[in-house]
């Protein structure tokens, strides 16, 4: 369509669809012997790529045909395949390097580790298999197409009516911007000193929402809730979600299920809530008002609230142990302490605006049975620690006597009292205890007594101190300290923002000598990944610094080249700010993936200038600055043509994302967002700004070396 469109050719824009199918068949095959498999992220990577990917056939077929165009007012000297190769060999290095820079450009997304690695290197992988076939076909293959197919007659680009408009548009801003060029720099770099502005009011998070089509509530009450107060409490949740009309089924647990795996205790719950098609949603809903809708409705005194999604929960609670979006890992010698400590972290953190819950984890609220033998009580009767411990073990804990067979699954048969006598003390403490020997049958006050011979029995009360004592529910330890954790959950508030202010919250409460805090959950990624993108990036841009320098083979140039890395950014962030998106890796694999767009464009607008000054120059027009000017109109108007298509070629392979629905949707639009809104910025001050740039530049050069006034 782009080549339609500006060319006017039918013909030439069969090099670009050869071109672009075997590029991506090429990536594919990559994909299957490097083991990448096809999902979403993967065959993403080729969907941002698909714009990119045949801009250097593009602007191959445009330049053709622009020197085709001089052969025919020149009388047609050669032949048309020597004038296709030569307009190919006059582009085609910079475009090659060019998409070698887009496709270095996405190194630091493999540097990209834990969730963040496993989720885009997928992408990463696809597109820079993409870009290196792309850049491949664009010196080979797309040399020989353009021989194919660019036949027949070439409409002259004064005669295109695209060109026609551009050019009248154009010409004007340009000889403004050269006139006006230290102007035309301050006002670039106050639009530059003002996206400053966006960039301060984005909030972070670590990964934008990836909606999995079902909630998960997961809940906590206080420790020490009974079965039955338990199930209760399970039947009421259920029952109040399904009355909100958005809820398909609800289906919920508590305590641990019936795995090894699964240490989650009786007060802790876990309800899947499916959701109906967002089709028959009530008009405006979303999924965080639908959070908030449940969180009021599910407002029971006792119980803290949290929701996450299924899947991430899962990731979650394996990566980090902490199952909501931000956690507080509370680290000392003393579970006491660090249960005081999370209370008042809980009551301090409630206040924060957007909290939905905060639950400190009751560590200490665990009720047990205490029994200390009194030796020399025990001693009296003739009994060691090891008789009484016995008896004991048998009434209330238990003995494994024998073993059931049930196919090829054994289970052991453990024998104990009823529960209704082993939770009553005054019960237990009536146990008869055999004096005098050792490991006999237990008997119970009030029960059938053995027809054995009597023998001596002491109550279980006259050896032993029972104490109903409070302990620790579970026991965690990091780093060889005892921990505890606080779970956050939150809404309308971007994770580093918020974590932001409850630490300055935080910070107010005196915390004693020998504990510490430790922020989690998804914040803990986040802090992990920007550092570790702190330091690829600028050694990633390093490098992107001496690919463009051995093309250009000029530290100047490729400083201008590089300037449309800030000019970009300008849209980026101003289109991100008013799309309302946190800065997330999302984003930043979008703005890495810009980075590379920016030099390739960047490349092209300079290659373009540097043709038009050594034409003048070679031609004996170059005497003064008003020729030099004149190169530099003809640079930049002239040639807005090969520039506009690959800017058209870019937009048109990502702006379809941004109206995408479905499972990955959010991610995607993040990426794609910044590489739009940064492309549209670049191309406007890039075709304003360097042209500016470049005549102060080749100004001042030239009066060194020539004189030239």
């Amino acid at each position: 369509a782009v080549c339609l469109v500006f060319l006017f050719h039918l013909p030439s824009a069969l090099v670009v669809i050869v071109t672009l199918p075997i590029a991506i068949i090429m990536s594919f095959i990559c994909m299957f012997y490097l083991g990448v498999t096809s999902n979403i992220m993967s065959l993403s990577g080729i969907a941002i790529a698909i714009g990119t990917m045949v801009d250097a056939a593009i602007i191959m077929v445009e330049n053709a045909h622009k020197r085709l165009e001089d052969w025919e007012h020149q009388g047609r000297p050669g032949s048309r395949t020597d004038v296709i190769i030569e307009a190919a060999k006059e582009v085609g290095p910079s475009l090659f390097f060019a998409l070698l820079v887009i496709t270095v450009a996405f190194l630091p997304v493999f540097t990209l580790q834990a969730q963040a690695g496993r989720l885009f290197k997928p992408l990463a992988y696809t597109k820079t298999f993409a870009m290196l076939f792309s850049a491949f076909l664009a010196i080979t293959l797309t040399p020989v197409l353009m021989t194919l197919f660019i036949r027949g007659k070439i409409r002259p680009e004064e005669k295109n009516p695209v060109s026609i408009v551009l050019h009248k548009l154009y010409e004007p801003v340009v000889r403004f911007a050269l006139r006006f060029r230290k102007t035309v720099i301050v006002i670039a770099m106050v639009i530059m000193a003002l996206t400053a502005y966006p960039f301060m009011k984005m909030g972070t998070e670590f990964m934008p929402p990836l909606y999995e089509g079902t909630l998960f509530y997961m809940p906590v009450t206080m420790p020490g809730a009974s079965v039955s107060e338990v199930s209760g409490l399970l039947q009421m949740q259920d029952k109040i979600l399904k009355t909100i009309p958005e809820v398909a089924q609800v289906f919920g647990k508590a305590g641990r299920a019936e795995t090894a795996t699964d240490p989650a205790p009786l007060e802790m719950f876990e309800t899947v809530i499916n959701l109906k098609p967002e089709d028959q949603w009530r008009k405006g809903m979303t999924v965080d008002k639908l959070k908030d809708e449940m969180n009021d409705a599910l407002s029971i005194p006792g119980v803290a609230n949290s929701f996450t999604m299924p899947i991430k929960a899962r990731i979650d609670m394996l990566a980090t142990g902490i199952r909501t979006p931000v956690g507080i890992k509370i680290l000392g010698p003393n579970l006491e302490e660090i249960e005081k400590i999370g209370i008042a972290l809980e009551h301090h953190l409630r206040d924060i605006p957007g909290t939905r819950s905060v639950y400190a984890e009751r560590v200490m609220t665990g009720y047990f049975l205490d029994i200390e033998i009194r030796k020399n009580d025990a001693a009296r009767y003739g009994l060691t620690v090891d008789d009484v411990g016995e008896v004991i073990q048998a009434a209330i804990g238990g003995m494994n006597l024998t073993t059931t067979v049930e196919g090829r699954a054994r289970y052991p048969v453990n024998v104990r009292y009823p529960r209704e006598l082993r939770n009553d003390v005054d019960k237990l403490k009536r146990i008869l205890v055999p004096a005098m020997t050792a490991n006999r049958p237990v008997a119970f006050e009030g029960a059938a007594m053995a027809a054995s011979p009597p023998s001596p029995q002491v109550p279980l009360g006259e050896v032993a101190d029972f104490r109903i004592v409070k302990g620790p529910t579970a026991i965690k330890s990091e780093e060889g300290l005892l921990t505890a954790y606080v779970f956050i959950d939150f809404s309308g508030r971007d994770v580093g923002g918020y974590v932001e202010e409850a630490k300055q919250k935080a910070a107010t409460l005196k915390i004693p000598e020998g504990y510490r805090l430790v922020w989690s959950g998804e914040y803990e990624f986040l802090v992990k990944t920007q550092e570790r993108l702190k330091v690829v990036i600028p050694l990633t841009l390093f490098v992107i610094f001496v690919l463009i320098y051995l093309n250009v083979r000029s530290a100047a140039k490729t400083a201008i080249v590089l300037l449309s890395v800030p000019f970009s950014l300008v849209g980026a962030f101003w289109l991100l700010y008013l799309l309302n998106y946190n800065m997330s890796i999302a984003v930043w694999v979008g703005l890495i993936a810009l980075a590379g767009l920016d030099a390739e464009t960047g490349v092209v607008m300079l290659l373009y200038l540097d043709l038009a000054y050594e034409k003048w120059k070679k031609e004996g027009k170059m005497r003064n600055a008003q020729d030099l000017r004149e190169s530099i109109m003809y640079g930049a108007v002239k040639r807005i043509r090969p520039k506009l298509m690959t800017v058209a070629t870019i937009l048109l392979g990502l702006v379809p994302i941004m109206f995408s629905q479905g499972t990955g949707a959010d991610v995607m639009k993040r990426i794609a967002a910044p590489m739009i809104g940064g492309s549209l910025t670049s191309i406007i001050l890039e075709l304003i700004v360097y042209p500016a740039i470049y005549m102060i530049w080749q100004s001042r050069r030239l009066e060194k070396e020539e004189g030239l006034k």
